[in-house]
């Protein structure tokens, strides 16, 4: 599933495609996609008419914000948009059509059809579900150690199932949280509130500058995912340990190993992260 570096990057890639475009008519073929309003042609409607003013990202949430209303789009696991002529071949897969007045289209393909879609009145999309309960973003103020050693000191879970929780803090998946929880030396299956300050502070930092860096290089391409340009991301080749199983650590030379933790499978050195 794509965490917050692609959204980030399929954000920034769309904006360059289709803000200024004014959508004259939307297709859709697979209504259950369309979770707000649950009619799909109330959906539509709302939709004709509206220019894309800008382009947000919420967490692993892209928000497309129009004249009046506010679109939430989550990709899930194989979900992409890339903008099409008209006269173009639709592949399959493909969901859902917006069809600007220019004559070109934004397409929605996603090959196992898990990728949702929200229509709230602009202003209100954070008032409720999916928006509503999601944490503060890694690189927002409010995000500093001492608001993470709150959290983290208050539960009894290990420390990699509370950095997935998307209401403590978003963006972080399975990827960035195995990354970011080798460069700060700690093991996922240590409890959260075990974590020392200078832990948290270091695993802090380490948040930031994993994902960071991950952004810069336009995601992680791993299996399928390709940004609104078709173009891939590079960060896997700075993985010390996501999906490098039985290869020797960058940094000590031990074998990564993989084990299941938060029900995730989960990649750590034995020697780095004790």
């Amino acid at each position: 599933m794509p965490e917050l570096p692609e959204v980030e990057t399929v954000r920034r890639t769309l904006e360059l495609l289709v803000l200024g475009k004014k959508i004259e008519d939307v297709t859709v073929s697979w209504p259950k996609m369309i979770k707000n309003p649950v009619d799909p042609e109330q959906f539509i409607d709302s939709l004709k008419g509206q220019e894309i003013l800008e382009m947000r990202r919420r967490g692993k949430f892209l928000v497309f914000y129009l004249n009046d209303v506010a679109l939430v789009s989550h990709l899930r696991m194989e979900g992409k948009y890339n903008l099409s002529d008209q006269g173009d071949p639709v592949e399959k897969h493909t969901h859902v059509i917006f069809h600007f007045t220019d004559g070109t289209e934004l397409r929605y393909r996603d090959v196992r059809k898990f990728g949702t879609m929200h229509l709230f009145r602009k202003g209100e999309e954070e008032l409720h579900l999916p928006l509503l309960q999601l944490g503060p973003e890694p690189f927002q103020q409010g995000f500093i150690p001492e608001y993470l050693a709150a959290k983290l000191g208050k539960t009894e879970r290990i420390v990699k199932a509370a950095l997935l929780d998307q209401t403590v803090l978003v963006g972080l998946g399975n990827i960035y949280v195995d990354e970011a929880l080798f460069r700060a030396g700690i093991h996922p299956d240590r409890k959260s509130k075990s974590l020392s300050t200078l832990e948290i502070e270091e695993l802090h930092k380490r948040i930031i500058e994993t994902l960071s860096e991950a952004v810069e290089m336009g995601g992680s391409t791993i299996r399928s995912y390709v940004n609104s340009q078709g173009q891939m991301g590079m960060f896997q080749q700075n993985l010390y340990v996501y999906s490098r199983k039985g290869e020797p650590c960058r940094n000590c030379g031990s074998i990564i190993e993989k084990k299941v933790s938060a029900g995730r499978g989960t990649h750590y050195c034995p020697r780095c992260q004790r």
